[in-house]
């Protein structure tokens, strides 16, 4: 226990990394060559399963020089430090061990520990993650007296032996490769899998067809992701626990991973040689195992049914999707390139029509962050346009995300070219090289303004920006001037814009002065300093409320033309009636009947608070009621893009199914109300008690209920909204709350047509009659749910549409035309 307790102190003070080799060599130095230090296992645990599977190993075919004598699988054992497992083997019979560590302090101790008592193990100083990189030999120099003294022992071949190694470790040189713990120890949280990667690269290297990767290990979740996925295509592949010393409380077990190198193109399921219920460990670790091979052979599972799914590099060189050689025509697939700079999703596409004629016969497309998300970019039918667009026979499409966003487009396409290479179709293209096409991300200028990181949304990102190109609808308010654009972005939703608003000098459109470049000999500089200019001159700009950026929230609004009829009704004749006597004929001949004549509207997902602002400008009659989780964006829309409250627009910091949950509650008569931020039930005056019965106090129903939330996770398939809020439990409280001709509308994005579906399904489950709006080249659609049992007629929608037009009051008649032609575009839903 004592000397535990020691080699604990020592490894928190020397091995602060333990990816460093100077670190390594410390410790090695302050330890001492005879004093071993064991990984996870001692022999006695380890003996039975080792020879299990190292007996079974192949017997290879020497070289004739080396053939004198018996012959003896080669094992290579990386990352060896000063463990006595290499000992062990040898003296079990397996004499064809070679050992690498990168730390020559440790090689120097143990050669000088074993040359003598086990010749013919070898000893190498290397770096495990590139053995193909010329390496320093055996320490000759430094033990030259010990070689001579070898010689003339007649012990010529073992000396020569560890003289030599000025050159790598050959392509499938091992029958094994027996790894403690250090495939392990190379994946330090703050490098990443960049180093595991590189590794794993060379084992499967080293290794000969039907060799094994026999890795011991404590099967941490991040470790597992990279060592499964790694060796997936092409490898069978067994998990097995090695039997702990008793002990008096579970301590964390040691598993051995075993991947046999099998050269098809199958995924075989991993197969486990333990009983689940007979760990004696970590419960989270046991628990974090068995997950992982769970979530892992049903992802084989789909691979091997032919599922759309992420191909590695090392599959497809292993056939997983036939011959990459030869052009397949219609041939689609994903698939993921690591690289140095990280690693790359991307898309192989085949050309349909095939052969050509082509310019290229293999060329790639870079798509930016910004967009990847578009419709042209994410969807099957857009990316066969890009194929045919590019004139190539084989396009390879690489789609950045955050990640790249440190790097130059020079260092992304000198990272990508050698990946990219081993993915061209063999064909003699006279030298040419490939071409990298790129499609632009439509920004001119960039600036970020606020970066915050938030306990509920993550890292949140406030820009200004200025497009290079801008639509038809927005250009018209200043022509041939740069408009500055201010955008708000949550991280953990990548490569989607989450609001965008126009920036105008004091809120007039014609206000702005452009900023004048002078025209000098050095042209680029003063444009430069021109745009420099033109973004400091933003934080002097505010949010122009009277323009929507966004074409799905023109499209929420198109659908209020199906309950046009309802709303002039309410507008015109007020929706209290009056009665005689009370509280309520005071109001009435106290304050104005508009007063009371008010639109509920409820507004779940803030956002920058840019749908809230145009809707109060544009429908003064509304009184809205917005609901967000997460008091960060709030101060995010109040301090960045100028959104203000006022006695009929209300933000309530709440939880949106809770909020739904509680009006729901509310309009079956609960007199609790839901709407008053403070929960303040005092009125004390005339107008509080009408701010009272305006704000929901008492039975309250909603006219509009708009449902605009992004979801936090992303493995339900669903962008927006989050799951919780298409569950048929909410969908009926949202019934619950609407008036009886109350209309409910979802932004709904996905990419799935399945999840879609579901949605849609549900929605028609709770809700007699739905409408949809598709909004060209995007993947938002908008669902529209009438409260309305009688059906609509086909006649009412040109009527209801021009009753919207006389409704919104617009500064810019080409943003009220843009709402006008979405709402003909709607339909219903049988």
């Amino acid at each position: 226990m004592e000397k535990k307790a020691q080699t604990e102190e020592l490894l928190g003070t020397t091995l602060e990394d333990f990816t460093s080799k100077e670190n390594w060599d410390k410790f090695f130095t302050i330890r001492g060559g005879d004093d071993s230090f064991e990984w996870y296992a001692d022999w006695p645990e380890l003996k039975a399963p080792l020879f299990s599977h190292l007996n079974r190993l192949q017997e290879p075919s020497l070289s004739s020089v080396e053939s004198v004598g018996p012959v003896f699988p080669q094992i290579l054992v990386p990352g060896c430090g000063n463990s006595r497992l290499s000992e062990h083997l040898y003296d079990a019979g397996f004499k064809g061990i070679t050992n690498i560590d990168f730390s020559k302090v440790v090689i120097s101790d143990m050669l000088r520990r074993n040359v003598r008592e086990r010749p013919g193990m070898l000893w190498r100083v290397m770096d495990m993650t590139n053995m193909q990189a010329p390496f320093s030999y055996y320490l000759y120099p430094m033990f030259i007296d010990l070689v001579l003294a070898l010689k003339s022992l007649g012990r010529a071949k073992i000396a020569r032996k560890q003289e030599v190694g000025a050159k790598e470790f050959m392509d499938a040189t091992f029958d094994a490769v027996l790894d403690k713990g250090g495939l392990d120890a190379l994946m330090e949280p703050e490098h990443g899998p960049k180093l595991g990667n590189q590794y794993l690269t060379e084992v499967k290297r080293a290794l000969r067809s039907e060799g094994k990767f026999i890795c011991l290990t404590l099967a941490e979740s991040h470790v597992l992701d990279l060592l499964f996925s790694k060796l997936r295509a092409g490898w069978k592949m067994s998990v097995e626990a090695i039997p702990q010393k008793p002990s008096n409380r579970p301590s964390l077990q040691t598993f051995m991973v075993v991947a046999e190198k099998d050269m098809s193109t199958t995924a075989h399921e991993i197969t486990t040689l333990f009983d689940t219920s007979s760990l004696d460990c970590n419960r989270n670790q046991a628990c974090g195992l068995c997950e992982a091979l769970e979530k892992e052979n049903h992802f084989r599972r789909g691979y091997s049914n032919g599922s759309d799914i992420l191909h590695s590099l090392e599959d497809l060189k292993l056939g997983a999707k036939g011959d990459l050689m030869k052009l397949c025509q219609g041939r689609r697939f994903e698939l993921t390139l690591d690289g140095k700079l990280g690693s790359y999703r991307a898309v192989l596409l085949d050309a349909h029509q095939q052969p050509g004629p082509f310019i290229y016969h293999c060329a790639v497309f870079i798509v930016p962050k910004p967009r990847a998300h578009e419709w042209l970019f994410s969807s099957e039918e857009g990316q066969w346009m890009v194929v045919e667009s590019s004139n190539a026979a084989r396009l390879i499409m690489v789609l950045l995300d955050s990640s790249h966003s440190h790097f130059s487009m020079d260092a992304i396409q000198k990272d990508l070219s050698p990946l990219i290479k081993q993915l061209a179709p063999g064909k003699d293209d006279n030298g040419a090289q490939i071409p990298f096409m790129m499609a632009s991300d439509g920004i001119k200028q960039r600036n970020i303004i606020h970066k915050v990181t938030s306990p509920l949304s993550g890292p949140v990102v406030v820009e200004d920006v200025v497009y290079e190109n801008v639509g038809l609808d927005v250009s018209h308010l200043l022509p041939s001037k740069d408009l500055i654009f201010r955008r708000l972005i949550f991280e953990r939703t990548e490569s989607l814009v989450q609001s965008e608003a126009l920036l105008m000098m004091g809120g007039s459109s014609y206000a702005v002065n452009r900023v004048k470049r002078k025209e000098t000999r050095s042209s680029s500089k003063s444009k430069r300093k021109g745009a420099q200019k033109q973004m400091e001159l933003s934080n002097e700009l505010t949010v122009y409320h009277s323009y929507l950026a966004s074409s799905y929230h023109t499209g929420i609004i198109s659908g209020f033309n199906l309950i046009s009829s309802y709303i002039e009704n309410v507008v015109s004749t007020g929706k209290t009636e009056k009665k005689e006597g009370g509280v309520d004929e005071m109001l009435n001949t106290i304050l104005p009947v508009d007063c009371l004549a008010r639109v509920k509207a409820v507004v779940v997902g803030l956002g920058a608070g840019l749908l809230p602002m145009f809707l109060h400008e544009c429908m003064p009659f509304l009184h809205i009621e917005v609901v967000e989780l997460d008091p960060v964006i709030f101060s995010l829309a109040r301090d960045f893009f100028g959104f203000i409250e006022d006695k009929h627009l209300k933000v309530q910091i709440a939880d949106g199914i809770q909020y739904v949950g509680e009006l729901a509650n509310s309009s079956e008569g609960d007199e609790m109300s839901v709407f008053h931020r403070n929960g303040d039930s005092s009125c004390s005056s005339t107008e509080n008690g009408l701010a009272c019965q305006l704000e929901g106090r008492g039975p309250t129903k909603v006219d509009i209920a708009i449902l605009d939330v992004d979801s936090s996770d992303s493995s339900t398939g669903l962008t927006c909204p989050a799951a919780d809020f298409v569950e048929l439990s909410f969908l009926q409280s949202v019934k619950d709350t609407l008036s009886e001709q109350g209309l409910f509308v979802i932004n709904l994005v996905s990419r799935s047509s399945a999840i879609k579906d579901m949605v849609v399904s549900r929605m028609k489950a709770v809700f007699t009659h739905l409408f949809c709006l598709q909004l060209e080249e995007d993947v938002n659609e908008v669902l529209f749910a009438l409260r309305l049992e009688s059906c609509l007629e086909e006649d009412y929608f040109p009527e209801a549409t021009l009753k919207l037009e006389k409704l919104l009051k617009f500064k810019d008649p080409v943003m009220s035309q843009s709402i006008l032609d979405a709402a003909k575009k709607i339909r219903c839903l049988k």
